[in-house]
C-alpha cells in the first residue's frame, strides 16, 4: 500500500484550476519530485494533501486514512510534516524556541529529544540555536525549517520550493541533508520544485506538471534522460 495516494484531484479557486484529475503515489522511504513551472500545480498539490485548500473531487488518503475534511493540524498530527516555501520561520524566536513550536504535539522529552537530534543533522543550528531566526542566512533558515517540520517525527515530509532564493553550493547540501535524514529515519519524501535538475538529483520518481495536468511520471533516471524532459525542464 502506498504512504501516500492523490487520485483524480481537482482543485479550484473561483474560476481559475489549480490541478486537473492529479494523481500519484508516494512510497514509504521514497523521495518524489513534483516538478513544473510557476503555476503548473505544485503548491496547489501541497496545499490540498495539507488540507489547507479544499479539493473539488478526487481523493487523498494516507496510508488507509480518507484526508477529505480533516484540519490542517489533524493532517500534521496524521504523520505529514511541512516546510512550505520561502521557509517562514518565526523571525522574532530564536531557533531553540523555532524548533520547539515545531514540536508542540510531543511531551517535552521527546521535544528535547528530538531538537538534539535535529542539532546532529544541522550543527549550524546548534552553534546558533540562541540566534533570532531572522538574523540566520537563507541557508541556514531553510534548515531551521526543516528542522522544525521534523520536529513532529512525520512520515512524510513534504516540501516547498526549499531551494528558492539559496545559491548552488547550498542547495547541493540541502539535497544532501534530506538523502541523510531519509536515510536514518526511512521516512518519504515530496518536493515541489522549480529547479528540475537538482530535485531529480536526489528524488526516486517524479512527476511532471503542466497547467494543473500531470503529463509525465516515472523513476528519476529515465525523466533525466528522455530528450523531451531534457528540453522542457532540464535546460539541456
Amino acid at each position: 500500500m502506498p504512504l501516500l495516494s492523490v487520485s483524480d484531484l481537482n482543485v479550484r479557486y473561483g474560476h481559475i484550476q489549480g490541478t486537473q484529475s492529479v494523481s500519484l503515489d508516494v512510497e514509504p522511504g521514497q523521495t518524489v519530485a513534483l516538478i513544473g513551472a510557476n503555476g503548473a500545480g505544485k503548491s496547489s498539490t501541497l496545499k490540498a494533501i495539507l488540507g489547507l485548500v479544499r479539493w473539488q473531487s478526487g481523493s487523498i488518503r494516507l496510508q488507509d486514512r480518507d484526508l477529505r475534511g480533516l484540519a490542517p493540524h489533524d493532517i500534521l498530527r496524521a504523520g505529514i510534516g511541512f516546510s512550505p516555501e520561502g521557509r517562514r520561520v518565526f523571525a522574532q524566536l530564536s531557533v531553540m524556541e523555532n524548533l520547539r513550536v515545531g514540536g508542540y504535539s510531543r511531551s517535552a522529552a521527546q521535544v528535547q529529544a528530538r531538537i538534539e537530534q535535529m542539532f546532529t543533522y544541522f550543527p549550524r543550528l546548534k552553534e546558533r540555536h540562541r540566534q533570532d531566526a531572522g538574523s540566520l542566512s537563507g541557508g541556514e533558515q531553510q534548515m531551521l525549517a526543516i528542522g522544525r517540520a521534523l520536529m513532529s517525527f512525520p512520515k512524510l515530509f513534504l516540501l516547498d520550493e526549499p531551494s528558492l532564493g539559496l545559491a548552488p553550493i547550498i542547495v547541493d547540501r540541502i539535497g544532501e541533508i534530506l538523502q541523510e535524514i531519509q536515510q536514518a529515519e526511512g521516512l518519504a519524501i515530496m518536493l515541489a520544485e522549480q529547479n528540475a535538475t537538482w530535485a531529480l538529483s536526489i528524488a526516486h520518481r517524479g512527476v511532471i506538471l503542466e497547467m494543473g495536468r500531470d503529463v509525465d511520471a516515472g523513476d528519476s533516471a529515465t525523466l533525466r534522460a528522455s530528450p523531451k524532459i531534457r528540453s522542457a525542464y532540464l535546460g539541456l
